[in-house]
């Protein structure tokens, strides 16, 4: 029997925020990552540390996968670039096409340079909670030992995240 790792992504953008462009890139997040397992809604919120005219969407998705974690990361850029995402040198945020982090990858804790698990803002960031309670309410954070809906309670963050039709 192969092994599987339960990984826990958060897909967003605020760039050209159509079902057609989600649609492609969770298609090829199944063909080159592995199997969505859960889906959240798609919740729409303001843009996080910076000022823009454009609404981020997000999804939290349960994927199943082969991949190790840096293998993952570095398809996740890979799918990012497909889909027009430049990446930013400097420090600040800015628009983007499409984005995916890795929030939670089983219940590893990995802190080097080209990668952080868990995602090192999850707590402090209700446009990731808000979708990644909808599939995993209760998946327990290795580092901080709260279940997703605690982090919810307790988020600084108190900033509208709405779910959407698009």
């Amino acid at each position: 029997m192969e092994n599987y790792n339960d990984i826990y992504l958060l897909v967003g953008g605020n760039l050209n925020n159509t079902i057609s462009k989600f649609t492609a890139v969770f298609q090829v997040i199944e063909s080159q990552i592995g199997k969505i397992i859960q889906q959240s809604n798609f919740y729409e919120s303001e843009p996080w540390g910076f000022q823009s005219q454009h609404s981020f969407i997000n999804i939290a998705l349960h994927v199943r996968t082969q991949l190790n974690p840096f293998d993952s990361i570095k398809k996740n850029q890979q799918i990012e670039q497909k889909f027009g995402r430049e990446r930013n040198t400097s420090v600040t945020y800015q628009d983007r096409s499409v984005d995916i982090d890795i929030i939670f990858y089983n219940n590893l804790i990995i802190n080097t340079e080209e990668l952080i698990i868990p995602h090192p803002l999850v707590s402090e960031r209700m446009f990731v909670l808000q979708p990644l309670a909808e599939i995993a309410h209760s998946y327990i954070h290795p580092v901080l030992h709260k279940s997703v809906t605690q982090l919810i309670n307790e988020c600084p963050d108190q900033s509208l995240v709405k779910i959407i039709n698009l």
